[in-house]
Order: C-alpha cells, then sequence, then structure tokens
C-alpha cells in the first residue's frame, strides 16, 4: 500500500527537470541534504559591501570561504560570493587557497590571501607562483617565505600578522621591533611586498558588554601603533584589515581599506547577543533536511537511545532520523527527561515534522548515535500522518524554534555552542545540493561545480 509523504521543509524551485532529476538522485544517494541558495551568499555580500560604503568607496570586502565555505562548499561560496561584489577571497588554510585557482580563479577576479600553516612544510612556494597573498607572524615564517620566493624567482605578496590582544598568531609588542628589521631589507631587496597589516578582534561581537568593548577599543589602539612604527620602519601597509562580520557591521570607524566578514556571508550574526540576522538584512544560505527511517508505536516509559536517558512519557511513537555524528549532529544535542532517578528537562536539537494539522517542532529524543537520533512524536504517527520517507527540516532560514522554523542558532543552543559549528561540523558525506546557481553563475562559472550538486 503507498503511502503519501510529507514535507517539512521548503517546497524546492528547481532550474529544470535536470535539476529536478539530481534532487531525486541526491536522496537515493544519502538520507539527508545540505541545500545551499547561492542567490543568498551572493545577496548577503552585495549588502555587506553597501554596507562599507559600495565597490567606490575605498573599502574592498573579503568573502571568507575558509572549512570549505564554514561546510557551504569552497568553490560554488566563492562564486557567490564574488558574484555579489567580494574583491577578495580569504582562507585559513594553504589547500583550499590553492584549490580556488586550481578550480580557474585567477588573479584577474580576485585576490586571495592564506594565513595558516606550518612553515617548513607548507608550500609556499606554491602559493607565490598561484599569486597567492601569504600571511606572516614570525621570524621563522618571514625566513621561510623569503627563500620560497627566491626558490620561485617572484615576489612573495604578504599581510604582516600582529597580534593585538587576541593572544593567538601574529608579532607582539616585544618582536615586533625584530619583524620590521628583517622585513624592510626583504623589501628593499624585492623578494617580498608588504601589501598589508591585519590582525583579529577578540571580543568584537559581544558590543552589549562594556568590558569588552572596552577591550575591542584597546586592541583597536594596538593595532594602529603596529600601523606607525611598519610606517616608521619604511615598510607602510598598503591596506589595513581587523574587521571581522561583527566589526564589519558595528564599528564603522575599522573598516580600513578591507574587511574580512566570514559567518556574515552565510547569513548569519556572529553572536546571538547581537540580534538575529533579520536585523542586519542577512538571509540564512543553507537547510539541512532529511527523510525519515523507521516510523513505530512504542508504550510508556519506553527507553530511547544509549542510557536510558529518555522514557516517554506515555503511549506513543517515534521516528528515526538517519544522520548522527558521524554527519557532524552534535552529540551535545541529545535531548534527556531523566538522569539517574532523577527527572529533568534537557531538550534536544529541534526538528520540524509536517503533520495532517500542519508543522511542528519535535526534540531530539535520548542520545544522538553515530548514524542517527530518535523523535519522540508526542502523538500517534499514524493520526498525526507521519511516515516512514517524511521529509523532515533541522534548521533553514526561518525566524527560529518559536515560530516552527528552526535555525542554526537554534540547534547552537541545544548543543550549547556556536552556530559556526554547527555548519562545519557537517560532514562531507551529505550532499550538498545548490538553488539559483543558474541565476547567479556565469555560464563560466556554473562549468566549475559539479553538474550532479546543482538544482
Amino acid at each position: 500500500m503507498e503511502t503519501m509523504t510529507l514535507n517539512a521543509a521548503p517546497q524546492w524551485r528547481f532550474s529544470g527537470e535536470q535539476g529536478k532529476a539530481n534532487y531525486e538522485r541526491a536522496l537515493r544517494e544519502y538520507p539527508a541534504q545540505a541545500i545551499v541558495d547561492l542567490a543568498a551568499l551572493r545577496d548577503n555580500m552585495r549588502h555587506l559591501v553597501e554596507v562599507c560604503g559600495g565597490p567606490g568607496s575605498g573599502t574592498a570586502v573579503m568573502g571568507v570561504v575558509k572549512a570549505d565555505a564554514y561546510g557551504h562548499g569552497l568553490i560554488p561560496s566563492a562564486l557567490a560570493a564574488l558574484a555579489g561584489g567580494a574583491t577578495w577571497l580569504g582562507t585559513a588554510q594553504a589547500r583550499e587557497a590553492l584549490l580556488l585557482r586550481k578550480a580557474g580563479i585567477g588573479l584577474d577576479r580576485c585576490r586571495i590571501l592564506t594565513w595558516m600553516y606550518s612553515g617548513p612544510t607548507a608550500p609556499l612556494d606554491e602559493l607565490i607562483a598561484n599569486d597567492i597573498d601569504v600571511s606572516v607572524g614570525s621570524l621563522d615564517g618571514i625566513e621561510l617565505v623569503a627563500a620560497a620566493a627566491r626558490a620561485t624567482g617572484r615576489t612573495a605578496f604578504i599581510h604582516v600578522k600582529v597580534d593585538s590582544g587576541f593572544g593567538r598568531n601574529g608579532f607582539t609588542e616585544m618582536n615586533f621591533p625584530d619583524a620590521v628589521a628583517r622585513l624592510a631589507p626583504l623589501a628593499k631587496e624585492g623578494l617580498v611586498r608588504v601589501v598589508g597589516q591585519w590582525s583579529h578582534l577578540a571580543v568584537a561581537d559581544a558590543p552589549d558588554v562594556p568590558e569588552f568593548v572596552a577591550a575591542t577599543d584597546q586592541q583597536i589602539e594596538n593595532f594602529n601603533a603596529f600601523t606607525e612604527l611598519m610606517k616608521q620602519a619604511g615598510i607602510a601597509p598598503q591596506i589595513r584589515h581587523l574587521a571581522n562580520t561583527a566589526a564589519t557591521l558595528d564599528r564603522p570607524e575599522i573598516r580600513f581599506e578591507l574587511t574580512r566578514p566570514g559567518i556574515g556571508l552565510y547569513g548569519y550574526e556572529p553572536d546571538p547577543a547581537m540580534g538575529t540576522p533579520s536585523k542586519y538584512r542577512l538571509r540564512p544560505a543553507m537547510t539541512l533536511q532529511a527523510q525519515l527511517g523507521t516510523v513505530k508505536d512504542v508504550q510508556a516509559g519506553h527507553g530511547i537511545s544509549y542510557g536510558r536517558t529518555y522514557l516517554t512519557g506515555e503511549r506513543t511513537s517515534t521516528a528515526i532520523v538517519p544522520i548522527g555524528y558521524a554527519d557532524g549532529i552534535h552529540r551535545s544535542a541529545s535531548g534527556f527527561d531523566v538522569e539517574g532517578a532523577q527527572h529533568v528537562d534537557k531538550p534536544g536539537g529541534p526538528v520540524r515534522v509536517m503533520t495532517v494539522d500542519g508543522p511542528r517542532v519535535l526534540h531530539v529524543s535520548g542520545r544522538v548515535c553515530m548514524d542517527q537520533f530518535v523523535l519522540d512524536l508526542c502523538g500517534s504517527a499514524a493520526e498525526l500522518g507521519v511516515h516512514e520517507g517524511d521529509t523532515v527540516m533541522l534548521f533553514g532560514p526561518g525566524r527560529g524554534e518559536a515560530y516552527g522554523e528552526p535555525t542554526a542558532d537554534d540547534w547552537a543552543r541545544a548543543a550549547g555552542t556556536i552556530s559556526y559549528e554547527v555548519f562545519t561540523c557537517l560532514r562531507g558525506r551529505i550532499p550538498r545540493l545548490y538553488l539559483n546557481a543558474r541565476e547567479v553563475l556565469s555560464e563560466d562559472d556554473l562549468r566549475l561545480l559539479d553538474p550532479a550538486s546543482i538544482l
């Protein structure tokens, strides 16, 4: 007997029959899909460019596409960012910077900066040969970049990383004089060109905490002091960049010549304390959906998942969502109603399920397993109209769990983390599928995408 399946995700608008076929193929290949709207990525970047004054303002905008574009897919996201007006791309790892160039994103389209490497083993020669700017934040790093420039016979374009108070990468006030003293002759020799000076802000995403506002002010003051030292050494930076998404949105005085919005490109605010994405005219680009596995009836008091941390309160139905922590669903987003002999109330991650009476938000019940988690449907599946094969939505570009539209922020709260980790932990075995690719990208750029990923 055939049963009608319900869909709690949006009704996707395919570009044509091939897009529909790609979607159906993805459903056969894996019981979950990450749908990324390239129009949202483009529009987010357009808005960020406008926030910085527009293309002629003197402030360029970098699309930060590190960590596989925060889990959204490196090449498609980079192309969408460029379509939205980004003139720089940024990756932490050298490998991703090289992948961008090898994909066909040349210097004629954008500059690329990479900053995370272990000097002795990094492919610095390849980076220089592929016109990729490299960050330097240590004396050893300066020497290794200079050696790579000599070996390739080309000038290395570098950005000097300073530690303005973050306590992570970059030159400190103590070793900066040695750094500029070494850089000056290398620049005169033509081995390096000091393109930029940059740093990271630690707490710019907490504008509601006076102590943190003061800490950001101090970082800005320190950053400017480093600039003066570079000028005195004759290696004044051509561009300076300090502003992350939070500072791009809230600190116009430090946009300088370049800003580096990361999470904003993907449609999220840096911290819920700043408000929701809509406050900043950003639209989340990713929807994570899955198709239900086993649906069954269980008695009251039935234990759910490992550890019996969830016991059904009454006769009910349960449904399997066939993805788990091996897919990047945080085990910390498990839902408990009992711990030891004590009743607890720890809701799990929210999931939007469609019923015959409309959408309902349910929560992970019991512990998230390696390849699955369980939902207590809090009622009879037959009466609710819930069946195996129904599409449920874990998060998307909605208004939040309170509106029946869970977001990555809601999952972050359930897991005790941040939206960044929710995205970047999603494993590659979940297919990435792209909406509006034909609207956003040129024919040449479309050829850089896997044809099977285009909806």
